[in-house]
């Protein structure tokens, strides 16, 4: 086991968690990959073995749930990361930021890759998309369709639930109305948002779902791929009780689109092993990989001709809206201010 590579990451850190078994190799040796993930491993796990049985080139992971990209720019050229593999537009763009990836210019990427999905610099790429959808109550809610606009009217008030309005999904969420709406019209809508709520804003996006299930409240703020951890659940059987409970609405589908975010990758600044940095982002982002995504984490593939699972595809079809990412990441810093100024976490009554 490459020990040097291991003990010298998790010794800085008590947040980060060696993972796969690919870890034996040397993280020196000419035919390896070393990858830093915010995604959790039994989510990549079946990506890296198609790598590697397509190239030959043995994956390294670590994950962490945070500090990655802090760790990076600690590390500075001494860094064995290759690749950055995470979640959420923000994360993305803060990794440019603090200046730890470097441009890749990929024929095959930018071919597959949508233009509003990735960074006009190269910096960074989107490979699969989730929707920020309402999960509405199948007993409770009559209607079929619905806006973000509309979590505002006053006749959803008491009966909405969503996770803190300052995690990265909600906070892309508002940034996105800033983007069509302006701040002013933005900071009214969070204000109605927020005494819509029937609690404190608290959980993660299963436990908004779970809160419609008990009756707590009848709409919960939500990512699409929630559903299907929640639907194929075997070792949380009550989970698909709460998936039973609701139907998911697609807002604004039917005007500028549903505000959609990304899980993503950016070739680190210093790669060790550039070349098979690239070829493991073209990986990602080609049919093969598309096709795992769609698959096995029932994501939606940004490659155009790769279709969704049958579980992704019954929930329904929807537009997405066309916005460029890098426009609503400019926008994340006022969001999460608006959070605070209308002191949205502390709860409806407040």
């Amino acid at each position: 086991m490459n020990t040097v590579f291991v003990r010298r990451f998790l010794s800085k850190s008590a947040l980060l968690i060696a993972a796969t078994a690919t870890m034996s190799v040397s993280a020196l040796g000419a035919d390896e990959v070393n990858v830093y993930s915010y995604r959790q491993p039994y989510l990549v796990k079946p990506l890296f073995d198609g790598f590697t049985a397509a190239t030959g080139i043995k994956v390294n992971v670590i994950f962490a749930k945070k500090g990655l990209i802090e760790r990076m720019a600690q590390e500075g050229n001494k860094s064995p990361a290759d690749v950055l593999l995470t979640v959420d537009i923000g994360r993305l763009t803060g990794a440019k930021a603090k200046g730890v990836t470097q441009t890749l210019n990929s024929g095959p990427v930018n071919a597959n890759i949508p233009a509003n999905y990735r960074d006009p610099e190269g910096h960074w790429f989107g490979l699969t998309t989730r929707a920020r959808v309402a999960y509405a109550s199948k007993e409770r809610v009559a209607q079929n369709s619905i806006t973000y606009e509309e979590l505002a009217d006053p006749k959803w008030r008491g009966k909405i639930c969503v996770r803190s309005g300052k995690h990265v999904y909600n906070v892309a969420m508002i940034a996105s109305m800033i983007k069509h709406h302006g701040e002013a019209k933005t900071k009214e809508w969070l204000q109605g948002f927020k005494a819509n709520l029937a609690r404190k804003p608290a959980g993660n996006d299963r436990a908004q779902v779970k809160g419609v299930f008990s009756g707590q409240c009848d709409l919960a703020i939500g990512n699409t791929y929630y559903m299907a951890k929640m639907q194929l659940n075997e070792k949380k059987p009550e989970q698909k009780e709460w998936a039973a409970s609701v139907k998911m609405l697609f807002p604004n589908s039917a005007e500028r689109g549903t505000h959609v975010n990304i899980s993503g990758a950016s070739l680190a600044k210093f790669a060790p092993h550039k070349a098979n940095g690239v070829k493991l982002i073209e990986f990602l982002a080609g049919e093969k990989a598309q096709k795992i995504y769609a698959e096995v984490n029932h994501e939606y593939p940004v490659k155009a001709g790769v279709a969704a699972s049958e579980l992704v595809q019954s929930w329904g079809k929807f537009k997405s809206d066309p916005t460029s990412l890098e426009d609503i990441a400019t926008l994340r810093k006022r969001a999460t201010e608006m959070v605070d100024e209308v002191a949205f976490d502390d709860g409806p009554s407040s």
